[in-house]
């Protein structure tokens, strides 16, 4: 059930995404004057920062190439991020990292 999750996420966010680009076009950008979504744009920026970095540092464990995950998020946002969770957790043969605490 949990290596399925991702791919529902995937497949229903993306489809929500084309429909809304497809009526709105990329004209819906103009969207971006008022402050408000301004705000929420520059906060999803922020989060694809982060999360590119964890899907780096997360694929480099595994033996996973990042780059295509890593330059589709700029470009399919958070369907980037979910392609690479996809990726991760239903198509991927290795197992998990095990990471050891350290002592202080």
């Amino acid at each position: 059930m949990k290596k399925i999750v991702p791919v529902v996420v995937l497949v229903a966010f993306t489809v929500l995404s084309s429909i809304l680009v497809f009526e709105a076009g990329l004209g819906g950008l103009a969207a971006l004057r008022s402050g408000w979504s301004l705000q929420v744009t520059l906060d999803l920026c922020i989060s694809l920062f982060l999360v590119g970095g964890w899907i780096r540092r997360d694929a480099r464990e595994r033996g996973i190439n990042p780059i295509p995950y890593l330059v589709a998020l700029p470009f399919l946002g958070s369907i980037g991020a979910l392609l690479y969770l996809v990726r991760r957790n239903v198509f991927s043969s290795a197992p998990a990292p095990v990471r050891r605490a350290v002592a202080a």
